[in-house]
């Protein structure tokens, strides 16, 4: 048996109310970041970490470093240096050429059948009938 839960007025104003006050924290805490970013920025540099302590805080910044291959120039490289192994060659569906044939007739949507995969996300939005 499935317990059906009740919905109420009052939850639907205190989930907009929250929202909206997630919304107006978020955008503060951005700005505070923005403010410690360029206070590091001034005190140690752009790419460096730095550390302080105020009121029995301590705010740090750390720098986080990635690195990938420039895709084009690596392959070219590569190509030149005859290291073909090293590159992947990827097969993949093209989606907007796919559509553009089944637009143009070339070829049918039955033809696809259980190449599709379809995913749903479900979204909860709650806005006020009338605007505030």
């Amino acid at each position: 048996m499935v317990k059906q839960s009740l919905i109420t007025g009052e939850m639907l104003v205190r989930y907009y109310e929250l929202n909206k006050q997630k919304k107006e924290i978020e955008l503060e805490m951005n700005a505070l970041k923005d403010a410690f970013q360029s206070y590091f920025n001034h005190l140690v540099g752009i790419d460096n970490k730095g550390e302080i302590t105020i009121s029995g805080y301590k705010l740090q910044r750390q720098i986080r470093k990635t690195e990938k291959y420039h895709e084009v120039e690596t392959i070219k490289r590569l190509e030149e240096l005859k290291m073909n192994d090293l590159i992947q060659v990827v097969k993949k569906p093209d989606d907007v050429k796919i559509k553009a044939a089944l637009n143009l007739g070339f070829l049918k949507g039955d033809q696809l059948d259980g190449c599709i995969i379809t995913t749903t996300t479900p979204a909860i939005s709650v806005k006020p009938i009338t605007p505030r």
